[in-house]
């Protein structure tokens, strides 16, 4: 599977998706072994490409994946000369959602890079995405500006669905909510199993 990381950070959604697809290879050690190694190289996930700004968080997700093709600014990107992928990941900064923060939502410049998450949806339409953002998002405007997040990503053609999952329930040592959205393009649902 292919996927394309926007809001890079360094490289935690990556993390996550390598020990995935660790995952995934052990499961299926016994027919692994049978493949010829062109077969090998196609199982898990390969990155197409990733976009951050921070300078120095480039820094060091260039040192954990230096193979990864960097895009730089979400909103600068001509999505016609990336190619394909499968899967969208990403975690929109979230300064504007957080309780911590002045919650400035969509008023906030970094709020609207949700409208960049969109956009890219739009144009290269993966077959699926896995968006992330803090608990605080659920309740802003009463809720409303979540549900228009939602609205969006239907409006866009995909099936969608949320958890909040806490990191101290997957041995990490702090008390961290993060709210997560998958979502499957429509059409691809009746042969799928994922939902």
């Amino acid at each position: 599977m292919r996927y394309f990381s926007m809001f890079s950070g360094i490289g935690g959604m990556e993390n996550g998706i390598q020990n995935s697809g660790e995952l995934l290879s052990e499961k299926k050690t016994k027919s692994i072994q049978d493949m010829s190694d062109s077969k090998k190289r196609q199982v898990g996930l390969t990155c197409v490409g990733f976009s951050e700004i921070d300078k120095y968080a480039i820094q060091i997700y260039k040192k954990q994946y230096p193979t990864h093709k960097e895009y730089g600014d979400a909103s600068k990107i001509d999505w016609r000369e990336c190619e394909d992928f499968d899967m969208l990941v990403g975690g929109v900064p979230c300064q504007a959602w957080s309780i911590a923060g002045k919650r400035g939502g969509f008023k906030d410049s970094r709020g609207t890079l949700w409208y960049e998450y969109f956009r890219c949806l739009k144009e290269k339409q993966p077959s699926m995405f896995l968006a992330e953002n803090v608990k605080g998002i659920l309740s802003h405007n009463g809720g409303n500006s979540f549900v228009q997040i939602c609205e969006c990503f239907c409006e866009l053609g995909y099936a969608i669905d949320f958890e909040v999952l806490n990191s101290k329930n997957f041995g990490v040592p702090q008390n961290r909510q993060r709210v997560f959205i998958i979502g499957m393009r429509l059409d691809l649902l009746d042969s799928c199993q994922v939902f």
